[in-house]
């Protein structure tokens, strides 16, 4: 059964309704009382007087729908179950309370639960005696074959363009017929890494490791195509170059950016750089997102939506309202730079050659960088899962250097000096402060004369003084100090791998963490569980001693 924030499954919807209304920064709707299971919002300063807007479907999309009820959006929203339409008897509720002598407007996503549940709907309050039409949001491109094209995340752009038109007074007719050009005019796509997680069900694991699926339903629905890629460039450049082919006059459009509920605010921001550095990039006038507008539930994708623009309908995207699921549309803004002034390196040391140590710098450069992801699925045990990545980017820059012959390998202390100056630039987090910390001192040493173990084993304990850890405190340090110790005894550098190896497989053993990210960590989380840190030491100088 799967995981989900929640006391009952069968209070879930209206709790998060609740949820929703109390923490409306406007506290300007309400839950109409129209009886049990009937769980429609409403806006609170509603006088009738304007065309009222109705939509709604499923739950498990939030914000849509109780998200866009408000001022200039929706008048209310309908809300069933997770992922099922709202009974005939719900949508009949909202339209009666609601619809004034302008009549009403449903805007449905062409679902089939939700055509025949708010079409009956609408044919019913027809023969009460009220004016009601319906439209249909047909946005979704990714079956470009299909009869009955889904409607997705574009329906939000028909609920703002409806919204506006109804708003300004304008008659049934007139918002119905606006809200049909917007239709017409839009167009999206979505992609998935996974499907979404349905409370109480198992999840459905059909998309496989390192692949993404193409137009994957807002349900969980099979997608188009599946894609063997999960690449950031590869996706837009194919999506963008499906939605281009809906706007062959190259027309200015509106674009919305929408998180599917499970994309990161990381991820979310590389892929607006993609698409806006696209061609699609280049027609797009306005920006809605990024965003979660149209989410299904935690599913871990994305849509782009299309609304090729006219001078009414880019005013009517950017006209103001109070709905709190809604992103101000806006133009694009360029990427600005300010010239800032560089730090300057305190000392400058000229390239040398030393075969002896350039195999040294090398052997543990690569080592480091080909462990990036076994140290990241350690450390994910034990921390944050970034110490392959953070450890990589030191060694990835020094091999850099070492490659483009500017390191003064012949000057062991003017070598070590720099790599600290290195990798206190490029290693992230703790880590690259502390080696910097260490080498530093270390190539102080080498200067005023000490021998290598020597100066290595002080680089250590200016480590420690700064960053606090000792022996025992199931860090690198475990195995770093009996290897340099092993050094400094005039031991071989075999003794010394030896050492590091002992002191690393200790961590495994010990119940608590005394520093590092893994202090935060239980005894059980800890337990058999190598410090990554001091697994990179292992291996780094067992590859040293193979040489």
């Amino acid at each position: 059964m799967s995981q989900f924030f929640m006391h009952q499954k069968s209070d879930l919807v209206s709790e998060a309704i609740e949820g929703a209304l109390i923490g409306n920064p406007w506290h300007s709707l309400s839950l109409l009382d129209a009886g049990p299971d009937i769980r429609v919002v409403v806006r609170n300063d509603w006088d009738k007087k304007d065309v009222a807007l109705i939509s709604g479907g499923g739950s498990g999309h939030e914000p849509a729908h109780v998200g866009f009820v408000g001022k200039g959006m929706l008048t209310a929203a309908v809300c069933g179950d997770i992922f099922a339409s709202p009974s005939v008897e719900a949508v009949l509720s909202a339209i009666i309370n609601v619809t004034g002598e302008k009549g009403c407007l449903l805007i449905v996503k062409n679902y089939t639960g939700d055509r025949l549940n708010f079409g009956l709907a609408a044919e019913k309050a027809k023969k009460l005696g009220f004016k009601v039409e319906l439209v249909m949001v047909t946005d979704d491109i990714a079956l470009p074959d299909n009869p009955q094209p889904r409607g997705i995340a574009g329906t939000a752009l028909i609920h703002k363009v409806a919204g506006y038109a109804a708003a300004s007074g304008k008659s049934l007719e007139e918002v119905m017929a606006a809200a049909n050009e917007a239709i017409a005019a839009t167009a999206s796509l979505g992609l998935a890494f996974s499907s979404c997680h349905v409370p109480g069900e198992k999840r459905d694991e059909r998309v496989k490791e390192g692949q993404s699926e193409l137009g994957m339903g807002i349900h969980g629905e099979p997608g188009a195509s599946t894609l063997k890629t999960q690449d950031s460039r590869e996706i837009v450049a194919l999506m963008a170059e499906k939605l281009a082919e809906h706007n062959p006059d190259n027309k200015k459009t509106a674009l919305l950016i929408n998180n599917l509920g499970g994309f990161s605010s990381l991820e979310m921001a590389v892929l607006t750089r993609e698409v806006l550095r696209s061609p699609l990039g280049k027609q797009v006038d306005l920006l809605i997102g990024p965003a979660t507008l149209v989410s299904a539930l935690d599913m871990k994708g994305f849509s782009l939506s299309t609304l090729l623009l006219t001078d009414v309908l880019a005013e009517a995207l950017k006209a103001p309202v109070e709905a709190s699921g809604w992103q101000p549309a806006s133009k694009p803004a360029p990427l600005n730079t300010r010239r800032g002034e560089k730090v300057a390196r305190q000392q400058q040391f000229a390239p040398s050659e030393n075969a002896s140590a350039a195999a040294i710098v090398a052997s543990v450069c690569r080592t480091l960088a080909e462990l990036e992801t076994e140290l990241n699925q350690l450390d994910a045990k034990v921390g944050d899962g970034d110490t392959g990545s953070t450890f990589a980017a030191g060694a990835k820059k020094i091999l850099a250097e070492l490659e483009a012959n500017r390191l003064p390998l012949n000057e062991p202390e003017n070598l070590l000096t720099l790599i600290g100056e290195e990798l206190a630039v490029v290693m992230g987090g703790s880590s690259g402060v502390l080696m910097s910390i260490m080498f530093t001192a270390a190539g102080q040493k080498l200067e005023e004369g000490e021998a290598l173990p020597q100066a290595l084993s002080y680089g250590l304990e200016r480590m420690q003084h700064y960053g606090g850890a000792r022996p025992g405190d199931r860090t690198m340090i475990d195995a770093l100090d009996p290897a340099f110790a092993a050094l400094a005894a005039g031991k071989s550098k075999e003794e010394a791998a030896q050492a590091a190896k002992a002191g690393a497989e200790k961590t495994a053993q010990m119940s608590k963490a005394q520093a590092g990210r893994s202090s935060y960590l239980n005894q059980e989380s800890l337990h058999g569980v190598k410090d990554p840190g001091a697994y990179a030491v292992e291996q780094v100088f067992a590859r040293l001693a193979a040489q």
